[in-house]
């Protein structure tokens, strides 16, 4: 029985000393493996996993490793389990913590900065000057920690926000979609009401960052992608105008509706050099442009139109300045409904198929979400 000293457990959430979850191999290697339950710490909770959504960036990591890795020349990290998105159950309580209860739902974040660095103390934990260094304090699940692809995992307290009981689990997946969303107007200035918002890419991201605008009262808030079927769902996510840019130019339209000064934000989400080309070009004078998507490529762009008309960027990485909590509040009222990108379910046990799904975009898949199931149904299918 999992008794670990100084972790408080109950009988009503019983926890086994050994779980499944899936570890990286090589690249593109995912194996369903038997690893000991992990142990909460210090200001940590013990999570049971019951719904996990896919991110782009955990094909990313499946694929090439960590951004942190690749960014540190670090070598493939292997025996790792991946996946952040994840909610669930307070499972066990690690020393000392009263802040939650055994048995309360949550949802997660995927930073846990040192807590000691100039940027944690700034507030900037997502920008860690200890990034990847457990052994700093530093915790990035399914990044550079253990993360969701498993039946639990241990979250410091400063990463995990209560689950209302309207909301369910699929949705409560999508919370730190929706904070990566909010952190991106929060660091272009966060006054978003009655200023003009453009979301290039309907991607997951760029999808919530139009709900999330819409409901900080930005307007007009215009969508621009190449898939209609995305383009329709911005539309029902609160989007004034969409712009299907193999039909339209954008940067015309965004003129258009702004009185030829363009928009005051952009928030570039499909990574490309033509779409941050645009971006730039359609952003007013003093104006304010968030790069929420990693480019695979170097991008040549007009620099000189960025310093001639004092043009601000910002690049964001994941879901800072506790904005997870800030989306959580909004989705809780009901201010929109996250769960429209939600588009297929899979068990954890089919995480390969759920995968392929999110990776090759199956039938349009545009949020992959896969659910927990009995530990058995679990092994049966790593026999």
């Amino acid at each position: 029985m999992y008794s670990p000293a100084g972790v408080e457990t109950s009988p009503e959430f019983p926890v086994p000393e050994r779980m499944k979850a899936w570890v990286l191999g090589g690249p593109d290697e995912l194996f369903l493996r038997d690893k000991p339950t992990p142990i909460p710490g210090r200001a940590e909770v013990l999570v049971r996993i019951d719904a996990v959504a896919i991110c782009a960036t955990d094909l990313e990591i499946i694929h090439r490793g960590s951004p942190a890795s690749i960014q540190g020349g670090l070598p493939f990290n292997k025996n790792f389990t991946p996946g952040h998105e994840y909610m669930g159950t307070v499972a066990a309580l690690g020393p000392h913590v009263d802040e939650f209860e055994i048995g309360q739902r949550v949802t997660v974040e995927i930073h846990a900065g040192c807590g000691q660095c100039k940027r944690c103390r700034q507030g900037m934990y997502t920008s860690c000057l200890n990034y990847g260094k457990p052994e700093k304090g530093h915790r990035a699940n399914g990044f550079t920690t253990d993360g969701g692809f498993a039946e639990y995992a241990v979250n410091h307290i400063n990463t995990i926000i209560r689950v209302p009981d309207s909301m369910s689990d699929p949705e409560a997946t999508l919370v730190v979609t929706a904070g990566t969303s909010m952190y991106g107007l929060t660091e272009l200035g966060g006054l978003v009401a009655g200023e003009s918002v453009v979301v290039i890419g309907p991607g997951p991201i760029g999808l919530l960052a139009v709900a999330v605008a819409k409901a900080l009262g930005a307007s007009p808030v215009v969508l621009t992608g190449t898939r209609d079927r995305r383009l329709a769902i911005g539309t029902e996510l609160g989007a004034d105008r969409v712009v299907n840019i193999g039909n339209e130019n954008p940067v015309d339209i965004v003129k258009q509706l702004t009185g030829g000064i363009g928009a005051d934000y952009v928030i570039e989400c499909a990574g490309s050099e033509a779409t941050i080309d645009q971006a730039i070009h359609m952003t007013n004078r003093g104006g304010k442009i968030c790069l929420a998507a990693f480019p695979h490529e170097p991008v040549m762009t007009n620099i000189a139109n960025l310093v001639r008309n004092n043009i601000y960027v910002y690049g964001i990485r994941g879901e800072g300045r506790s904005a997870t909590h800030r989306a959580m509040e909004l989705m809780a009222e009901k201010r929109f409904d996250a769960t429209k990108i939600h588009t297929h379910t899979f068990p954890l046990a089919d995480l390969p198929t759920a995968l392929r799904y999110a990776r090759d975009r199956v039938e349009d898949a545009i949020k992959v979400v896969v659910t927990a199931r009995e530990t058995s149904a679990i092994a049966s299918a790593a026999e």
